[in-house]
């Protein structure tokens, strides 16, 4: 899926060095600034609606499997193309409506300041008959040339679904 491009404005203080894209004349060679999955937002299980939160209760569970980007640098800014490959697995409560799976990429400056923050979602049809399936979503971004930026990537847990995460996919 393709989603539309989304711009950073970076104040005129950022620093002057573009992390990983390098800076100066027009004829050095740029690397594209690799996105980073951000810890406890790689995976991410779903239960369905009610109180149970046992493994009967999944109603599907989603994983960041890649990411990439690639980048075409002009006298200004620099186009980065993010390419995000996202897997889910029905579960055994999953229904059959469609499977929507939130996500987020945040560009940061070389202070660690999110920058630019939007949230996606990447959309399943899971059913009994088919039970995985994979997205590769790709998103633009344009960031001035003479920044520090990283980027950085993830599913988008509830706080419990988060919990669920953290303590190791025990109930």
């Amino acid at each position: 899926m393709t989603h539309g491009k989304f711009v950073v404005l970076a104040p005129a203080l950022l620093a002057l060095t573009l992390a990983a894209c390098g800076g100066g004349s027009s004829d050095v060679n740029y690397a594209c600034p690799s996105p980073f999955t951000v810890q406890d937002a790689e995976r991410l299980t779903h239960f369905k609606d009610g109180p149970g939160r046992d493994p009967r209760d999944i109603a599907y569970e989603a994983s960041i499997v890649g990411s990439g980007t690639k980048c075409s640098v002009s006298r200004n800014r620099v186009d980065v193309t993010l390419i995000l490959r996202i897997s889910a697995n029905a579960g055994p409560a999953a229904g059959t409506a469609r499977t929507s799976v939130p996500y987020f990429v945040r560009v940061l400056d070389s202070n660690n300041n999110v920058v630019q923050s939007q949230e996606f979602t990447a959309d399943f049809r899971l059913t009994a008959a088919n039970p995985r399936a994979s997205s590769q979503e790709e998103l633009t971004l344009t960031l001035p040339r003479d920044g520090g930026f990283r980027i950085a990537v993830g599913l988008k847990p509830t706080p419990e679904e988060l919990n669920y995460n953290r303590r190791g996919r025990s109930p």
